[in-house]
Formats: C-alpha cells, structure tokens, sequence
C-alpha cells in the first residue's frame, strides 16, 4: 500500500485506540496507534500519514492543538476527531479548520467508516481550512 494509505491513531484510552486499530484494519489500511500527540509527533510518521483519527480531550497537546499544530508545519492530513465531551464550540472549530469528521463516542463504526473513506479519497492538495 501507499503511504496516504496509512492511518494514525492518536488516544490515550487503550480500548479505544485497539479497537479503532483493529477497525482500521479490518478496512485494509496500514494502522499505527499512539499514546499521545507527542508520541505521534516524535514517531517519524506524520509524513507517512493519509488520515489522522485522535481523541479531542488528551494530557498535554488535544486533538485540536495536534490538528492545528500539523497544519501549521504544512500538512494537509485529513483529521477526524472524536470526543466523549462533545460541544459546538470544538465541532466548529475543528471543522472550519478542514476536519473530514467530528465524531462522539461512541460512535458508530459505521460512521467512522464513513469519515475514513472521504478522508482517503481526499486529493493531497485539498486546502487545509
């Protein structure tokens, strides 16, 4: 598979990012899960990075400052944030920011599924916000 055929996973619940894992997956995408955004950043694979699934409400940098502070580096990632605590202000802002998704948990995979296959087909020059 390519490179934008990969997707990060980015929560601190251990059962939340192994199933979304496993999801993933089960799809025919390449997964790598991570503990934190600073894990994911320190990894080596943003660059490798065709969709970025993370939790909003994380220790240390959220979904939204990871989305904002790929985006300032220039990446144009396709993000789908998902949150236990969802509100408009955090919807609104991670969409007018280019998220592919904001979803609550628990969501339905279905949903989810959804979102990743927009977020794939996305051509890597569609604007960032």
């Amino acid at each position: 598979m390519s490179q934008s055929q990969m997707v990060s996973i980015v929560d601190d619940d251990p059962l939340a990012r192994e199933g979304i894992r496993e999801l993933v997956e089960s799809l025919g995408y390449r997964a790598l899960a991570f503990v934190s955004a600073q894990e994911f950043l320190q990894s080596g694979a943003v660059a490798k990075t065709g969709c970025l699934i993370t939790d909003l409400q994380m220790p240390g940098l959220n979904g939204l400052e990871l989305q904002e502070k790929l985006q300032a580096q220039g990446y144009q990632t396709p993000v789908i944030l998902i949150t236990a605590y969802p509100d408009e202000k955090h919807r609104s802002r991670a969409m007018n920011a280019g998220a592919v998704g904001f979803l609550s948990k628990p969501f339905e995979e279905q949903s989810l599924v959804e979102c990743l296959a927009v977020a794939m087909k996305r051509p890597q020059d569609w604007p960032a916000a």
